[in-house]
């Protein structure tokens, strides 16, 4: 009876065990943002600079880098976008990075679950756009990739580590269509809000 008892209580500790996880070196994000009529989601490894020298050095100038830690980085449109400037359907896509000193080149492929940069394949590149590597004012500890709302139209994907950052604007692919959608979904919300009101 007490080796049931034993187990049972055993069972239940390795239960609450479960709920924690080993701390790591890159802590996994999701970043998530409403954009339009959907959402704009991203899943990234964020790395610290940790007294070290970062672009240039532990990430090359000029070769692909995972723009983050491990796995892939994967960002996630649920709509159509037009992503600096150039047409991308809705779906997830592995994002990548080429930067040099002066710009960034961003990648988006159609891989999202590769780890890393390993299996990087240009083939599989859905579009790329090339951005100014700005200089930032201070510095960014753990690589950050940030959605920052322009106007109800419009999301800047800023990604900042260590003194430097680079920023996408992104808008909705067909704005005239959208408004259209956004102008029918109101009419849609008023006549249920005037319904709930007379009873």
């Amino acid at each position: 009876m007490k080796k049931i008892i034993l187990l049972f209580a055993l069972s239940f500790s390795m239960m609450g065990f479960a709920q924690f996880s080993v701390p790591t070196a890159s802590p996994r994000q999701t970043v998530e943002q409403q954009f339009s009529l959907s959402k704009i989601t991203v899943d990234y490894g964020r790395p610290g600079v940790k007294g070290r020298k970062i672009f240039g050095d532990l990430v090359p100038f000029g070769k692909v880098w995972r723009a983050g830690a491990n796995s892939s980085t994967k960002i996630t449109f649920g709509q159509n976008v037009n992503f600096g400037g150039k047409e991308v359907m809705a779906g997830t896509y592995g994002l990548f990075v080429i930067p040099t000193e002066k710009d960034w080149k961003i990648i988006l492929n159609k891989d999202a679950q590769q780890w890393g940069a390993y299996t990087y394949d240009e083939k599989l590149n859905v579009i790329d756009v090339t951005v100014p590597a700005q200089k930032s004012s201070e510095k960014q500890e753990w690589f950050e990739i940030a959605l920052n709302p322009v106007d109800a139209h419009s999301i800047d994907l800023v990604l900042s580590w260590d003194m430097t950052k680079a920023t996408v604007n992104i808008k909705e692919a067909k704005p005239e269509v959208v408004g259209q959608i956004i102008e029918k979904l109101n009419e849609i919300n008023k006549i249920q809000r005037d319904a709930a009101a007379k009873k």
